[in-house]
């Protein structure tokens, strides 16, 4: 079987988070799984820390790359990534998953494309939808 090297990596700043909600690695852990599993990826492991005296950290390894929380909470900031690779699971999805969550009140984002060559950098159609 020929695999494809074709792939998305979205990458999104967000600032004016609640500091309780970047404070807490568990409940972030938690939400990055459900990103993930909104956008239909297949989830490997986790990985959270929680630091001191403030911030987290979580990685999702998924079986087509990865998810990304870094948080600055005493700043509002956090930053997100989320890169897979094929065409059947959409990173974007898992982004808008985690800013109906995180809800910030600004956003800054970029969308890579990987894989055909040259990357290519654009800007991604950011939704604000709501999840059940």
């Amino acid at each position: 079987m020929e695999y494809s090297t074709f792939g998305r990596h979205v990458a999104v700043d967000t600032w004016g988070v609640d500091f309780e909600l970047l404070n807490n690695a568990e409940f972030l852990q938690a939400q990055m799984v459900e990103a993930a599993e909104a956008c239909g990826a297949t989830v490997l492991s986790v990985q959270a820390k929680q630091f001191e005296p403030q911030g987290a950290t979580v990685l999702v390894l998924l079986s087509e790359s990865h998810l990304s929380i870094h948080t600055y909470p005493e700043k509002g900031f956090a930053a997100l990534d989320c890169y897979t690779c094929g065409e059947t699971v959409d990173p974007q999805l898992a982004i808008d998953y985690m800013i109906s969550v995180l809800k910030p009140t600004t956003t800054h984002a970029k969308k890579l494309v990987r894989g055909m060559g040259e990357l290519q950098v654009v800007e991604p159609e950011m939704k604000q939808t709501q999840f059940v």
